[in-house]
């Protein structure tokens, strides 16, 4: 059963192993960001895995939202 988690990235047990995806595709968010942050341009991504611009920018977005909930204890 698929769950919208945040705009426009779903999770669904039975697609991916339950790891967040691009909503109506199998692209994995850490896929996404992962090239991203290797340097490769938003429009080489959009145009391999068929993806918007708006789908890129919300896999960026629920990257920093779930940065942001990080509560990180130093020792």
């Amino acid at each position: 059963m698929e769950q919208i988690i945040f705009d426009y990235i779903t999770v669904n047990p039975d697609v991916r192993f339950g790891k967040p995806v691009i909503k109506g595709t199998r692209v994995p968010v850490d896929l996404i960001v992962g090239k991203l942050a290797g340097g490769m341009p938003i429009q080489e991504i959009a145009d391999e895995y068929e993806l918007t611009l708006q789908q890129i920018q919300a896999a960026l977005r629920y990257a920093a939202y779930l940065v942001e909930e990080q509560d990180l204890a130093f020792v």
